[in-house]
């Protein structure tokens, strides 16, 4: 039993060591952010003030919306957002999940810029869905990864049951349309 505490000394230091090699992500230095269109031609950017996430040193990607955070610079408008389109009460998270190749992460040199088509699943509103992203992903010096979007990724309201929602917000708002389409684009940063 003398040995107890030095395997539990070396079995503490294992997992840290696999702690510290996952990339957690920066809420500071990222963006989530959405268009809307209403009126057929008046068209508006939104985002996502809260994001969390890691990348695992075996390259699984977890990513976390808060989707309380949905911010239109308009209080009254992120309110019905939130009460109306995203159901905040029993859905307050959105979740996108995606397996990179492991050797993917251990071959990424720093400085260099790498295009990357991946699928991932999209968790929304009580719905998981495919998504396929294309993005373009950068390691730095300092070993920190950024993954940007190169091209928009369309969510359409009628995947994810949110076709209600926004005819609820179109009818609060007094307006002829908004758009179930809506082009979604990212900067993410991991340290």
């Amino acid at each position: 039993m003398k040995f107890a505490p030095k395997f539990l000394l070396l079995t503490a230091g294992l997992f840290c060591q696999s702690a510290i090699a996952d990339w957690q992500l920066d809420n500071a230095d990222s963006q989530l952010n959405f268009l809307s269109t209403k009126k057929a031609q008046i068209t508006e950017t939104h985002s996502f003030n809260q994001l969390s996430g890691t990348i695992t040193d075996l390259g699984k990607v977890s990513i976390e919306i808060d989707l309380t955070s949905v911010d239109t610079l308009i209080p009254i408008r992120n309110e019905r957002m939130q009460e109306f389109l995203f159901e905040v009460n029993q859905f307050a998270k959105a979740t996108i999940n995606a397996q990179l190749e492991p050797s993917f992460l251990k071959t990424l040199e720093s400085g260099t810029v790498t295009h990357l088509d991946l699928n991932a699943e999209l968790s929304l509103h009580g719905e998981t869905k495919p998504l396929a992203l294309s993005i373009v992903v950068f390691k730095d010096k300092a070993g920190n990864i950024s993954a940007v979007s190169r091209k928009p990724v369309i969510i359409n309201a009628a995947d994810f049951k949110l076709v209600d929602g926004v005819n609820k917000l179109q009818e609060l708002a007094g307006l002829p349309s908004i758009t179930y389409a809506v082009p979604v684009t990212f900067s993410l940063s991991f340290k």
